[in-house]
């Protein structure tokens, strides 16, 4: 009883504290913070936060107010379990306005704490990856490194990660439309480095760009604290906003008070746009690249000849290397060519262990005896690194020349993301992602028409080589214009293309695409199908030029205006800034008839 009366005292007392500063408490930006609450433009406030648990107020997800009396009536009634649950609350209220509590005593995080044995963090940037849906944009994910962490053992180090967890039943296209609209949970684990290491260089192939945190070490303790809190916490998880990367600042920014980094990712967060974020608030130090499995086997096959790519194929396929009249200096390519292109087969293809394990460890025998050093140069590193690219989201002002009917001013945007003219430094060479890409413009009587709305326009042009037989690919939605007898008429569709690539992505490159084409609209009488192909040819002619010539013709069922549609254009794309572009094109066009266009846009990526 005597007990009861000391906290209720010690309540009335902090109440009366709380009468006056409660308020600016529960507005405090740093609370918002913790709770990962957003204010709308009525004032009003959501966490982003979907998990009851997190919360200690039944109306906590909706009233910061709420949930902050909640929490300190549940730290002041000396509850040590909802104290070890939330210790990053606990840290500031205490530090900042209750300093008469007792120290944090929660052994389990002191345990957790020494097992992580945090110094430093790692800000991990694996690059694209065009066959998920999901990767389409990149990732990115913490490393945790440890006091005692070395070059050698950084692999061993913990990872933070934010992803989706989605129905392992679920195809690639539910995948994509569930992850559009939220309909996922998203939750922060922590994992061995190696494994997304693991996951992303060898699995994946993708190329990963490491750049340690400017954070000091009780600054990294917030961090941890505040990621203890959210073990409990699940988020609804969309990929163009609330994804990997968003979560990530959120959770990052609580390393000060100060710090506001997801203010700014309102409409979409693209993961290469918040490293950029990470850059401007002085967060970042110079990148370490750590190229992919097949980065570094397409750089071993550069340094070869063909006679040695046949030797190192059949090394690889089981051949002993004493079928070779072979030095040691002619030996040792061959052998480390064929242990990395089967390694690479393991993990790409999935293949037995029990079958490939002892070849690997043969082909390692074998080097080994050679006491020669590796006669391959490194991948070089890209010269612009991803946070040094263009901006994803771009405007322009667009000129459009018509011969057959007048000219037009107007406007373009798109939302995200990279398209193939785009200046191509700190971006996958090859690829292009462009989602929700909109232009419209005005003739000189006031009319205003919509040119296009492309909701995806993406394109992986994956050229063969010596080493892989590779696939290239393209899909489009949405709705544009084609010249008819009296005007340009709409037209919704999709259209996707299968087919090869060949040359060099960061050079000269032509492609060739079996297509076929859905289309209905006022520009045909029902729906209708197309089949055909198409073409191009996309030179980087230095890095701050690109050209581009494509053909692309479809044979057209059940329309009965005409049986074709052909489309030739060229474009020149010159970069004149970081995030100014200036691109010229010519298009002709023929189906009901023929139009030929002459557009000029002026590009700000921003």
């Amino acid at each position: 009883m005597f007990k009861f009366l000391i906290v209720a005292a010690f309540v009335l007392s902090s109440s009366a504290y709380s009468a006056t500063t409660i308020h600016n408490i529960a507005s405090h930006p740093y609370w918002l913070k913790l709770g990962h609450y957003q204010q709308s433009i009525s004032g009003s406030h959501e966490s982003e936060v979907d998990s009851h648990s997190f919360f200690l107020s039944v109306n906590g997800k909706f009233d910061p107010h709420a949930e902050l009396l909640a929490t300190i009536e549940a730290f002041q009634s000396e509850n040590n379990d909802v104290t070890c649950q939330f210790p990053a609350r606990y840290q500031w209220l205490k530090q900042n306005f209750y300093s008469e509590w007792p120290e944090l005593a929660c052994p389990e995080i002191k345990t957790w704490q020494k097992l992580i044995n945090p110094k430093g963090m790692t800000l991990v940037f694996p690059t694209a990856f065009m066959n998920d849906p999901a990767s389409m944009f990149g990732h990115t994910l913490l490393r945790i490194d440890a006091k005692d962490q070395t070059r050698s053992r950084e692999l061993i180090a913990f990872a933070v990660n934010f992803a989706a967890e989605p129905d392992a039943t679920d195809n690639a296209a539910l995948y994509a439309l569930k992850g559009l609209i939220g309909q996922y949970p998203g939750k922060f684990t922590l994992m061995p480095y190696y494994r997304k290491v693991r996951e992303y260089n060898d699995l994946e192939s993708r190329d990963m760009w490491e750049y340690k945190l400017a954070l000091s070490e009780s600054e990294i303790q917030r961090v941890l604290l505040h990621l203890w809190e959210l073990q409990w916490a699940t988020f609804d998880y969309f990929f163009i906003d609330e994804n990997c990367s968003y979560q990530l600042l959120a959770l990052l920014q609580v390393a000060r008070d100060d710090l506001n980094l997801s203010n700014n990712f309102s409409s979409h967060a693209i993961p290469s746009d918040t490293v950029k974020a990470l850059a401007e608030h002085k967060l970042l130090s110079m990148p370490r690249y750590r190229p992919a499995s097949g980065t570094m086997l397409i750089n071993y096959e550069s340094q070869l000849t063909d006679e040695q790519i046949d030797i190192a194929r059949k090394l690889k396929n089981g051949e002993p290397l004493s079928g070779f009249s072979l030095t040691a200096e002619q030996a040792v390519p061959v052998l480390e060519m064929a242990y990395e292109w089967l390694n690479y087969q393991y993990y790409d293809q999935g293949l037995e262990r029990e079958a490939i394990a002892p070849r690997l460890t043969a082909l390692l025998h074998q080097r080994s005896k050679l006491l020669l050093p590796s006669p391959f140069a490194r991948p070089v590193t890209p010269s612009i690194s991803p946070e040094k690219g263009h901006d994803s989201s771009r405007f322009g002002m667009v000129f459009n020349h018509f011969k057959y009917s007048e000219n037009r001013y107007g406007f373009s945007y798109r939302m995200a993301y990279h398209d193939l003219l785009d200046n191509a430094g700190g971006f996958i060479p090859g690829a292009q992602i462009s989602f929700f890409d909109i232009e419209g413009d005005l003739d000189s009587e006031g009319n205003a028409y919509l040119e296009h709305v492309y909701f995806i326009d993406a394109m992986s042009l994956a050229p063969d080589n010596r080493l892989f037989d590779s696939w290239s690919w393209n899909m489009r939605v949405g709705f544009d214009r084609k010249p008819t007898d009296d005007k340009r008429k709409g037209r919704a569709f999709i259209q996707g293309g299968y087919g090869k690539s060949f040359g060099d992505a960061s050079g000269f490159q032509s492609y060739f695409l079996a297509s076929s084409l859905l289309q209905a609209g006022e520009l045909t009488d029902s729906v209708s199908l197309g089949l055909g192909t198409e073409f191009g040819l996309i030179w980087q002619a230095s890095d701050a030029q690109k050209l581009a010539l494509t053909a692309q013709g479809f044979w057209l069922a059940n329309n009965a205006s005409t049986n074709h549609q052909i489309e030739l254009a060229a474009h020149w794309q010159i970069a004149l800034a970081q995030n100014w572009g200036l691109r010229s094109s010519y298009v002709y066009q023929n189906q009901q008839s023929t139009e030929q266009q002459l557009k000029l846009q002026l590009l700000h990526y921003f």
